[in-house]
Order: C-alpha cells, then sequence, then structure tokens
C-alpha cells in the first residue's frame, strides 16, 4: 500500500509537472503562418510557410528586424525585410558568370532570375516553393523546417547546375532564436556553399545615431566603389579609426563591407552587437559562417529618401532585387582608390538644421559563409576560404539571434 501510494504521488507529480513546462513553448499556424513562441521570454516569431522566411521577428512586443506593414507587402517586397536567405549565392560577382571546380558557367540575363552586370543576392529570397517539413514545440524549444529543393526547379538549376536541397530551422529556445540552414548535395561533383542571409536590425529605442555596434572580427576586405574586394586586406580598428567593440554609427555615412578572421568565443560563436539606450541585439555565428557583412547608411531627413536612408547606396545598387540599376555608391567608410589606394575617413552625413531623421536607421549584420566574389576570387587564388559539399555530402551550421534589457 504504502508503494502504492509513493506511485501515485509521483504519477501526479509527473502529470502536473509534464503540461506547465510544455506550456513555455508553442508552434502554431495560422493560415499561411507559423508562429514559434517562447512565453517566458515573450519572444514571438512568425514564418510564412511557402518563404521560409521569418518576416516578424519580435520581443516583448518590439520588432529586431525591419519588417513591412501587412503580410501582403511583405509577400510583395521580401528583398529587404524579415529573415532573406541569399542563395544559392550571396551578394556580388564581378561578372555574369562564376567559377567551380575550374569550371566557369555563364547566366541566362534572359530568363529574368538574374541580373548584370554586377550580379547579386542569389534568387530564391522571394521563393514561395519551400514545402513544411514539420512545425513543433516541446520543452526544450517550438520550431519549424523547411525544405527546398533546388534540383526539381529548372529555372533554378539553368543558373547554378548543382542539383541540391536546402533545409531550413527556426527554433526559439531560452530567449534565444536558432537559424539552421543544412544543404545537401545530390549532384555528382562538388558543390560550392556561398549563401548568406540579409536581416535589418534596429533597436527600440533611439536612432542610428544613438547606436553602438561591436563587431567579433579582425580583418576587413577594402573593396572598389561597386563593393567589390580588391584583394587588399587592413585590421578592422584602421577601416574605422575605432575600437572594433564601440563602433559609433554616427561617425560613419555608408558602410556595405566585408569582415572575416572572426574572433570566437569558447563555443566557436563569433557575436555582433547592436546597442543602445540600456538595450542590445546580439547575433552570434556558428563556426562555418566565415564572413559577416555591415551595411548601414545614414540617416535622411523625413520625405529625403525613405525609411533609414534606404533609398541609398546598396539598396538602390546595380542588380539589388527590388530598385531599378543605380550608379554605384561610392565606397563606405573609408572610400578607396583603386589607383593609389589611398583611403580617407569622410564625415557622417548630417540632418539639413531642424529636420527629423526619417526612421530609426539600421545596421545589417550579414550572416555570409564567404565573402563577396568568393567564387570567383577563389579561382583566381585570392580568396583562400572557399567552402565546398562533396558529391551525397552536407553543410550545416546555425547563428542566433538573442537580446539584453527588453
Amino acid at each position: 500500500m504504502r508503494l502504492l501510494r509513493v506511485t501515485l504521488a509521483a504519477l501526479v507529480v509527473l502529470v502536473c509537472a509534464t503540461p506547465a513546462a510544455a506550456q513555455r513553448y508553442s508552434a502554431t499556424r495560422k493560415g499561411d503562418i507559423i508562429e514559434l513562441v517562447d512565453k517566458v521570454a515573450e519572444m514571438h516569431v512568425e514564418v510564412v510557410a511557402d518563404m521560409s522566411n521569418a518576416w516578424r521577428i519580435r520581443v516583448k512586443g518590439h520588432d529586431l528586424v525591419r519588417t513591412s506593414e501587412t503580410l501582403e507587402d511583405f509577400r510583395a517586397r521580401p528583398g529587404y525585410n524579415g529573415m532573406p536567405l541569399l542563395a544559392p549565392f550571396a551578394n556580388r560577382l564581378d561578372q555574369t558568370a562564376f567559377y567551380a571546380n575550374g569550371q566557369k558557367y555563364n547566366f541566362d540575363l534572359e530568363l529574368g532570375n538574374v541580373r548584370g552586370p554586377i550580379v547579386s543576392t542569389g534568387y530564391v529570397h522571394g521563393s514561395t516553393l519551400w514545402e513544411v517539413v514539420e512545425f513543433k514545440a516541446d520543452d526544450t524549444g517550438a520550431w519549424v523546417t523547411s525544405r527546398l529543393d533546388f534540383y526539381k526547379h529548372p529555372r533554378y538549376m539553368q543558373q547554378w547546375p548543382f542539383a541540391h536541397t536546402i533545409t531550413m530551422t527556426y527554433k526559439v529556445a531560452g530567449g534565444e532564436l536558432e537559424v539552421r540552414t543544412r544543404i545537401d548535395n545530390l549532384s555528382a561533383e562538388p558543390m560550392p556553399v556561398v549563401f548568406g542571409y540579409h536581416p535589418i536590425f534596429e533597436l527600440p529605442d533611439g536612432t542610428r545615431n544613438d547606436w553602438t555596434v561591436s563587431v567579433d572580427a579582425r580583418t576587413h576586405w577594402i573593396e572598389i566603389p561597386q563593393r567589390l574586394p580588391t584583394g587588399e586586406t587592413q585590421p578592422i580598428e584602421d577601416f574605422f579609426k575605432a575600437d572594433r567593440t564601440a563602433i559609433q554609427l554616427k561617425d560613419y555615412g555608408l558602410i556595405d563591407d566585408v569582415f572575416t578572421d572572426l574572433i570566437r568565443d569558447a563555443n566557436g560563436r563569433a557575436t555582433m552587437k547592436l546597442m543602445g539606450l540600456g538595450k542590445e541585439l546580439h547575433v552570434s555565428l556558428g563556426p562555418k559562417y566565415r564572413t559577416v557583412l555591415l551595411w548601414s547608411t545614414p540617416l535622411q531627413a523625413a520625405g529625403g529618401g525613405g525609411r533609414g536612408g534606404a533609398g541609398q547606396g546598396r539598396g538602390a545598387g546595380p542588380g539589388r532585387a527590388g530598385g531599378p540599376a543605380q550608379p554605384p555608391a561610392p565606397s563606405g567608410p573609408f572610400p578607396v582608390d583603386p589607383a593609389d589606394g589611398v583611403r580617407v575617413a569622410p564625415a557622417a552625413v548630417p540632418l539639413p538644421e531642424g529636420a527629423t531623421p526619417a526612421g530609426k536607421g539600421f545596421i545589417a549584420f550579414e550572416p555570409m559563409v564567404a565573402i563577396t566574389n568568393a567564387l570567383n576570387l577563389a579561382h583566381r587564388g585570392v580568396y583562400k576560404e572557399l567552402q565546398s559539399v562533396e558529391p551525397g555530402g552536407s553543410w550545416e551550421e546555425s547563428f542566433w539571434i538573442t537580446t539584453k534589457g527588453y
């Protein structure tokens, strides 16, 4: 009888404890949206199911990434909102072709999903061809996993002839959002891995002029005005003329640059921080992300170019999705004259007297597997860290987003 009472008591504890533990996390589908929730951290992540794109990421009611006013607007213009995946290649190429395994592959510009003369950002960030594998919550977190069978789509394969699948998982756990990506190579040849993500971050308080950035990287790749690396590098402190952990955004004009030699913690993560007015947003990159790209433009006066200066620089540059072709923007904080390598640090662009900023401004910490133009620079022997997946093999890595002070 005593054993029976002990057993019944244990069952009561188990029955009461299990639902309580499971209640912290939830994963629910509401039409096109799968919502992941960490109730304790008050983190809500809304993923558009057929796009595998987290169009809204919030902590305690505050947006962490730039997004659209409505889901319809987001679907129409996903390139600079949410968590767009830049694949099968990220950022720019210096010609309408790329090299892989010693072979040159020319893009078919008439197909329409790749544009020249400077090719950029891949062409899957607006895809609605993702299939949800599962969405679930338990006492470890809440997640959704989706897959894009790249090899099934002729328009994709014609530009990038490597059969593969992309599997993406968003998971919230312990107040942290993990974005995990897996590439499975179904081709008979090694496939280079050069994708990235393009989230645009902002803090709930203040503007770009109030924010400080910390970057766990040692090396900056010098670029020509078309935002293509020359192969020359310099220490990050020489680029910013400041401590890499205390970069004041108000001191700089356009930043659109890649950084490597990432500084890792004991878990192999390199962390980028956006800080201001008591709040922090951290983006931590796993070991296979070898590069981080920073993008930010000066604030503009209201009515002078859109939210946070999005009408300037990279967002409207040649080959960028969603913007007409424009002359290349001048190179960021330290313009480069390719003829003599002279670097000059311009002052940040001030607002007119009495004007108010258009929006908050922003900083994009872009997790990148490789630097800009990595495929063609690797072919020329300039870039030494190009990763690839062997036939039948897989590549997998994560990055994480957390906050402090929210």
